[in-house]
Formats: C-alpha cells, sequence, structure tokens
C-alpha cells in the first residue's frame, strides 16, 4: 500500500502547477431569462471553441473567471430553448456583462445531430476515457452513435447500432442471445454498460440489453488500457463499446410509443422526466419497454422487461449528482443455427435451412436477469478544474438450456453422414451459467486548459478500483435423439417424459481485484501543437475458491502528438499498449513464470470537422504488434507426431494493421449522413500454433457502412424524413488454421479454413411528424432478403434475419 500512496501522492504533486495563474484574468459575467423575463436557470453557457463554461445559478446568472484577453464567441444552451451565440471581446483584466434572453424551440433544426450535440463532449464519454475532450480532440480513435441515430434506424440491439461505426463488426450471436462484437481482428471486443464491464467472460461473449434506455453507443478502437487497465478479454486490444443510459435533461416532456411488426412483434415504450422544483435543481426520468416476439424462426419466442429510472440534483452551480438504475429481465429462445454439410468441414457448405424448420427444443430459453446502479458527483473547484467520483455496480445472472448438435460418425453401409452431414446427435446442457457481479470506483482530478506561462494544459490525475465477483456452476450434459436435418419427421421440439434432471459436477468461484492510478496530460504548446502524454499504474490479484495466486501489477504508456493544419483540421500519432496478465502455471523450461504478455498499438491519421461542425471526416491507420507472447512448446517424437511439451516460450508476432475511413455529420440544413470503411489486415506472422500468413477467425478484411436521412423542413409535407443504408461484412475464415500436428478446439491440423460469405443488408425507413405531438415511422430492413451467416467456429451458424417489416407510432407531450 505504500508504493501505491506513494504514486498516487507523487501524481498529485504533478498537477500543482495548475494552481499557478500569472497573469491578470479577465471576467465574463451576466445573466439569462426567457422570453416571459423570468430567470433561467441551469442554462449551460459555453465559450465555442475552449474549455471555459458555467450554468446559471437560480436566479439565472452566471460568471466565467480566469479569462485569458480575446476574442471569443460566447453560447447560452438550455434544451427546450433555442441558443443564443454573442461576440464578446476581452481586454486584459476587463470585466464584460453578457445578458442573453432564450426563446422556446418551435420546428427548429435539432441540434443533436447523428453523432450527439454540437460543440460539447458526449454524455459519459469519460467514464471511459476520463478526459473532457471531445472525440475530435482525443489521441484515440473514437466514434459515438447518437440517440436521435439510433431512433431513425429502429435498431433493437448494440451491434444494430454499432453497424454504424467503420471496422466494428460481428464475431457470433451464440443462437442470436448474445452479441459479441470486434474490432481490428480482435475476437469479442469488451462491451461495457455506463463505463463497467457487466459480463466479464473473457472471450468476449456480450450480453443482450434493450435500446430504449440507451442516450448513445460510445465506440473507443485500440488500447483502452491507459484509463481501463489490463486487456484480460481476447478482444481487449481491439478496443471497447459503451452503452450509455438516459438521464434526466432538466426538462418537463414525454413521450410513449407502439412498435409493431414482423414475426409477431410487439413493442410497447415509455419516457417520461420532470423537473421537481421551481429552481430547477432536482429532476428525474424514467423510461421503460417491454417486448414479445420477432423471432423469424419457427418454434422460438422472445419477451424481455426493461426499466430505466434516474435522478439529477444540482443543489448549485458548481456541484452535480446524479443516480440511475437500469434493470433488464429478458428469456428467449437459443436457435442452435443450421448446419455444415460438409464431409471434413473443408468447404462452406451451409445448408440454407428453411425458417419453418429448429434444430432445438422449445424449452431451450435464456433467463436473464441484469442490473446495473450509477452514481456519478462533479464538483466544479473553479471554472478550470473540477473534481470528479463515481461508483458503479452490476449484476449479471444469466442461464440457459440449449441444444447441442453432434455430428454423427460417418458409415458407409448405411449411407450415414457419407456424402453430406446431415446426420446429427442431440444433448442439451446448461449454456454458460454465471452470477457476476462487478463494481468500479473512479475519483479523478480534471484541468481544463489550466495554464502554466504560454503553456496550458488540460489533465487528469485519478484512481480507480475493480472488483469482480464471479460464479459459474458446471452441470452434466444430457443425450436426447439423433436427427436428419433435412427430414423435419425425426425432429422433435418436445423433451421426452421421465428426463433426468441435470447434476451439478461442479463450478468456480473467482474474485478479481484491480487497482489503478492514471495520469494524462494535453498540452498546448502553441495554437497548432498539442502534445499527449500518459501513464497508468495497475496491480491485478485473482482468487479462486479461497486459494489466493500472486498480485501481478505493471504499467502501460501513452504518448502522442497532434497538429492543427487549419482550424478544423488536424492530424495525429499516437503509441500506446496493452497488458495481458497470464496465471503462474504459464511457466518455461525451467518452470519459472513467463509473466504478461504486451501488446504495441501505433495509431495516426486524420480529424476534421467542416461546415461550422456539422460534418466530421476522420482517417485513421493502426498496426497493433503482440511480439511478447506466451507461446505453448511443441516437440517432434520419432514417429514425427507433433507433442506439447508442457511449458511455454516467449516470442511470435501476431499482427494486426488496416485504415478506418468515416464521415458523419449533416451535409446540408436537412440532409445527414453516417459512412465509413475499414480495411484489416489480420496475420499470425509468427506462431506456434497457426500457420504464419493465416488470419484470425471471422475476420474480414472488408466492411462498409453508410447511410443517408433526408427531413422536409417546409412546404405540404413538413415534417416528413426518408432513410436509407447499407452494411457490408466481407468473407471472413471461420476457423483459425493451425499448423500440422497441432490440436486446437477439435480443428483438423493444417486444414485450411472455409470462409463465411460476405454480405450486403440494406434498410430503409420513412417517418412523419405531425400535429406537434404524433409521429408514425415504417422500418424496412433487409429490403432485398440477403442470405448471411455469422457462426462460432462451427457451430451456432446463425443466419442473419430475413426481410422484415414494423411500423412505430409516437405520442410526445
Amino acid at each position: 500500500m505504500l508504493k501505491k500512496f506513494t504514486l498516487i501522492c507523487l501524481c498529485i504533486l504533478f498537477t500543482q502547477f495548475a494552481w499557478a495563474q500569472h497573469h491578470k484574468s479577465s471576467v465574463i459575467k451576466g445573466r439569462v431569462l426567457q422570453e416571459n423575463d423570468q430567470p433561467l436557470a441551469a442554462a449551460s453557457i459555453v465559450v465555442e471553441n475552449t474549455p471555459f463554461g458555467t450554468v446559471t445559478d437560480e436566479n439565472g446568472y452566471f460568471k466565467i473567471i480566469h479569462m485569458p484577453e480575446g476574442t471569443y464567441q460566447v453560447r447560452a444552451m438550455m434544451i427546450g430553448f433555442n441558443s443564443l451565440t454573442t461576440k464578446v471581446q476581452l481586454d486584459r483584466g476587463e470585466i464584460e456583462d453578457v445578458n442573453f434572453k432564450l426563446l422556446t424551440k418551435s420546428n427548429q433544426v435539432s441540434e443533436v445531430e447523428v453523432f450527439g450535440v454540437r460543440d460539447k463532449q458526449p454524455e459519459k464519454l469519460d467514464a471511459i476515457t476520463r478526459l473532457p475532450l471531445k472525440p475530435s480532440e482525443q489521441i484515440q480513435s473514437i466514434s459515438v452513435i447518437s440517440e436521435k441515430l439510433i431512433e431513425q434506424q429502429g435498431a433493437l440491439t448494440v451491434i444494430e447500432g454499432v453497424r454504424n461505426v467503420p471496422g466494428v463488426y460481428t464475431y457470433a450471436t451464440y443462437g442470436g442471445v448474445r452479441e459479441s462484437i470486434s474490432s481490428r481482428g480482435f475476437r469479442g471486443i469488451p462491451t461495457l454498460k455506463n463505463g463497467v464491464r457487466v459480463m466479464t467472460d473473457f472471450r468476449g461473449q456480450g450480453f443482450s440489453t434493450d435500446m430504449q434506455g440507451v442516450e448513445s453507443v460510445q465506440v473507443l478502437k485500440g488500447a483502452s488500457s491507459i484509463t481501463m487497465g489490463a486487456s484480460t478479454d481476447l478482444g481487449g486490444p481491439g478496443g471497447i463499446v459503451n452503452i450509455v443510459t438516459k438521464t434526466p435533461k432538466f426538462e418537463n416532456s414525454g413521450s410513449v410509443s407502439l412498435r409493431a411488426g414482423s414475426w409477431g412483434l410487439i413493442r410497447p415504450t415509455f419516457d417520461v422526466q420532470r423537473v421537481l422544483d421551481k429552481s430547477n435543481k432536482v429532476a428525474i426520468r424514467l423510461n421503460g419497454a417491454y417486448e414479445n416476439g420477432g423471432k423469424f424462426r419457427d418454434h422460438m419466442e422472445n419477451e424481455s422487461f426493461y426499466i430505466n429510472p434516474s435522478l439529477e440534483w444540482r443543489p448549485n452551480a458548481r456541484s452535480t449528482l446524479t443516480l440511475e438504475m437500469d434493470y433488464f429481465n429478458e428469456a428467449q429462445t437459443i436457435d442452435p443455427g443450421t448446419v455444415n454439410l460438409s464431409v471434413g468441414n473443408k468447404e462452406n457448405q451451409i445448408y440454407d435451412m428453411p425458417s419453418n424448420r429448429f434444430l432445438g427444443f422449445e424449452s431451450d430459453k435464456t433467463d436473464l436477469k441484469h442490473t446495473t446502479y450509477t452514481a456519478r458527483y462533479n464538483y466544479n473547484i473553479t471554472n478550470s478544474l473540477y473534481l470528479r467520483a463515481a461508483v458503479f455496480s452490476s449484476n449479471y445472472n444469466y442461464d440457459a438450456i440449449k441444444t447441442n448438435l453432434a455430428a454423427l460418425k460417418a458409415n458407409s453401409s448405411t449411407g450415414v453422414n457419407v456424402d453430406q452431414v446431415n446426420w446429427y446427435r442431440r444433448s442439451i446442457a446448461h449454456n454458460s451459467t454465471r452470477e457476476d457481479n462487478s463494481t468500479v470506483v473512479q475519483l479523478d482530478l480534471v484541468g481544463r486548459k489550466i495554464e502554466t506561462g504560454k503553456i496550458n494544459h488540460t489533465f487528469q490525475v485519478g484512481v480507480d478500483y475493480r472488483y469482480i465477483d464471479l460464479f459459474q456452476p458446471t452441470y452434466n450434459s444430457i443425450a436426447i435423439d439423433e436427427i436428419n436435418v433435412f427430414d423435419p419427421a425425426t425432429i422433435s421440439h418436445t423433451l421426452p417424459e421421465s428426463l433426468p434432471a441435470f447434476e451439478r459436477t461442479g463450478g468456480t468461484q473467482a474474485y478479481d481485484y484491480r487497482f489503478g492510478a492514471t495520469f494524462q496530460d494535453v498540452i498546448q504548446l502553441t495554437n497548432w501543437a498539442r502534445v499527449y502524454g500518459g501513464v497508468r499504474y495497475s496491480t491485478n490479484k485473482t482468487r479462486d475458491n479461497g486459494e489466493n495466486s500472486a498480485t501481478t501489477e505493471f504499467w502501460n504508456p501513452l504518448a502522442g502528438v497532434m497538429f492543427t493544419i487549419k482550424d478544423g483540421l488536424n492530424i495525429f500519432g499516437s503509441y500506446t499498449n496493452s497488458t495481458n496478465p497470464r496465471s503462474a502455471s504459464v511457466v518455461d523450461e525451467n518452470g519459472n513464470p513467463l509473466g504478461a504478455e504486451r501488446i504495441d498499438q501505433l495509431e495516426a491519421g486524420i480529424k476534421s470537422e467542416w461546415l461550422n461542425d456539422r460534418l466530421r471526416f476522420n482517417l485513421t491507420l493502426f498496426k497493433i504488434n503482440n511480439k511478447d507472447m506466451n507461446l505453448q512448446a511443441f516437440t517432434v517424437d520419432e514417429n514425427g507426431a507433433v507433442l506439447p511439451t508442457g511449458y511455454y516460450i516467449k516470442g511470435g508476432n501476431d499482427e494486426r494493421k488496416g485504415v478506418e475511413v468515416e464521415l458523419t455529420g449533416r451535409v446540408l440544413e436537412n440532409l445527414e449522413i453516417v459512412t465509413g470503411y475499414s480495411y484489416i489486415d489480420a496475420q499470425y506472422k509468427d506462431h506456434t500454433t497457426f500457420v504464419p500468413g493465416s488470419a484470425p477467425n471471422n475476420t474480414p478484411k472488408h466492411t462498409f457502412n453508410a447511410y443517408a436521412n433526408y427531413t422536409l423542413r417546409s412546404g405540404l409535407l413538413q415534417g416528413l424524413n426518408i432513410g436509407a443504408g447499407a452494411y457490408y461484412l466481407g468473407e471472413r475464415p471461420y476457423n483459425d488454421w493451425t499448423i500440422d500436428g497441432v490440436q486446437y478446439h477439435n480443428i483438423e491440423p493444417n486444414t485450411a479454413p472455409w470462409y463465411n460469405k460476405a454480405y450486403t443488408i440494406v434498410n430503409a425507413q420513412v417517418g412523419y411528424e405531425f400535429k406537434k405531438h404524433w409521429g408514425i415511422r415504417a422500418l424496412f430492413n433487409n429490403i432485398f432478403d440477403e442470405v448471411g451467416y455469422d457462426a462460432y467456429r462451427s457451430s451456432f451458424i446463425d443466419r442473419i434475419q430475413p426481410r422484415n417489416f414494423s411500423g412505430v407510432v409516437t405520442y410526445k407531450f
């Protein structure tokens, strides 16, 4: 503890320069009123293109101190009101009075763009970045999918939302009940809710959630170790997806909607928020949803319930306390998927099984109960310095019964599985049963544009503590019968009577403790040059079934530069790394632990903003190498057989490199676009298990996304909006390609993988808002009925949803 305490003290000492203000500063003060001359409390005052800002008090007054001399654009904003901007010229030591009168919004272009709110950091982005910067100012590649875009496209799952981000794609759906998301050639990147890993399976299998409570989906690509710690997930170095839930906006509003669609989909939702006091200090919000149906395959069901209450208290102009809870309960049928008919699993002969055929049992159901709690507190010490504290807690309780399919051995005398593998043995088993309890505590001191001489700093110094309590029981499997996938008469969907009960065969109770201290500093050297630096110290300790394991500790740096070519056009470059702790059982030839693995990342590109920040263009080049792997050692016996030695060696080289292009925003006042393309070159370059030059399974070389939405804002059809989009996922190997003689995941050694075919999904929507309160929307998904599959190796070969339609009626008040 002495080492940790010393580290924290040193980090805090580094920030003391932030208090040095060496020149006489200026002040902007004033008042914000409504059109009836009543004061407007809690209105945001922003000095554009600077970190300076504040909120009004209960009487509408505000003051921004420590302003350098210069010319500024000062904007007053409040949700439900039209914003106003005025130009202010400040001389050295001057106090400038600025007053605003905001009018209630009526038929104005919304300030919420497809990527969020202009000139503002997205809500809760600092839960994963820990810095008060917009995505365009971050040295890392960050994309934000706003609530507005989610609503326009009618996204019901997280993967449907993140398809708007280049280079993010589906790894597998595990029977249509979980969303495993990948990026940059890494399998199953972690999915977080409000900054917390809620399902801690290291394989990145993902989880279900309801999109009604989602305010935005934030995708940080590449290493996040500087803020999130070690990459204990397989996909950790590829990035993270953060689901942000809704909280009060200090307005009195509400909406209810009803969605109905293909395969019996019924989905009512509601969202209500209220300001509880006259001084605008306390507000609440409650939204929820119920969903039933929507499964395209016969004999499958889906039912879920979601509720999301939250409260925000602003006791004064400097403090904000936000409390929120998020509860999701879901039961849905797991689809065993279809099968590959290829003998030896050497070719792509996926059986395009009709949707009225189901290979499982009607009792194959998930039982998911998921609750998260969040408390966030912000205190503005000055206009440039604030304290941020947050506590996150999650309980993820999951159980399921699923059907397993195992191909029968070929029998030439009976003709079974000789030419086509169509006969399978069915069994049932519990599926990834787990109870995850996760807690995260973050404490940060953050400075925005703190000046030391002619240089200013935006910095963060903070600590975090993460605790995971994971219980995973195991059960036996039960053999049921044999089926011919071509013959429905052989496929029963009801389990036999007098079936024996499952027996508990074991289980694990694991505890994980993680501590981290982070320091980041963004140094503005000149108007055109910015330097980024940061370092994180982390410790990781695990305890399994009461037995302690050794504590690991490691350092992760971040360094980068950003140059402003002109206003709104920046180029950047960065280096960071990730650490993958390994257990003490991974030892070398002499029995000594090999220790953690390190993954290095280089990133460079362009971040630009055009048309008054209405349009954003980003270009990113990346290269990620793991040259410090713990590789299993093999030997060859006198008969030429490859045998494992039982120990490991250091070395190898896994490499991912590529390019990502993103163009997002409002081209015209009534035309929004979201487009992106990615190229990924992922290779095992030097490995003891996989063939050099081969790619990790399910890694596409190409992905592409495009969406456009056009809104009529005048004329007879005012309020009509039309949108259409396409998503392309390139072909990808279904499996890893192992070296001759090396067994891995029951893959036939030295068998080149077959490829899942590329697919393109085309969607469209038409919406119309009328009579101020009412809105209707029609959604058309997979218009051309494209057939495509996502697969986890040779199992869970799940078809994408066929063509489907739905309609939404919304009433706002």
